[in-house]
């Protein structure tokens, strides 16, 4: 592990197939998600709000705190999904107080649902192709 990285709280959130690692720590604001800004990685107003819902919870200031967070998998609403997971359970893992507030939230139970297979004779997972008779 990156040594200017052992300061940080680590968690892991996962959504879909997506996983996030996320790094948290206070701090200035510095917001970043694959090394890129997070407002430039999740440029969609809905994915901002939604990964914003813990600091909102809690009535934290975002500005408070430095986020390095890696995004793997899945598309940008499995990512956003996995990403507040995570800053959620970070925020368990520095005052253990929050989590009834987070669990009151939903922000803390994981999403497991995934994308059924296709399977065969089938034009999708459970859509069939049109049945005729005669």
């Amino acid at each position: 592990m990156n040594p200017a990285l052992s300061s940080y709280i680590h968690t892991v959130g996962r959504r879909k197939t997506s996983v996030v690692r996320l790094y948290l720590k206070s701090g200035t604001g510095n917001f970043t998600v694959n090394r890129r800004p997070w407002k430039e990685y999740f440029p969609a107003e809905i994915y901002q709000l939604e990964i914003l819902r813990p600091f909102e919870v809690l009535g934290l200031d975002p500005s408070r705190y430095d986020i390095i967070a890696y995004a793997d998998g899945g598309g940008i609403k499995g990512q956003a999904e996995a990403l507040r997971l995570a800053i959620a359970r970070a925020f368990v893992q520095e005052d253990e107080s929050r989590r009834p507030f987070l669990r009151k939230a939903g922000l803390l139970t994981v999403d497991s649902r995934q994308v059924e297979r296709k399977h065969y004779g089938h034009k999708k997972a459970r859509k069939s192709f049109q049945f005729s008779k005669r």
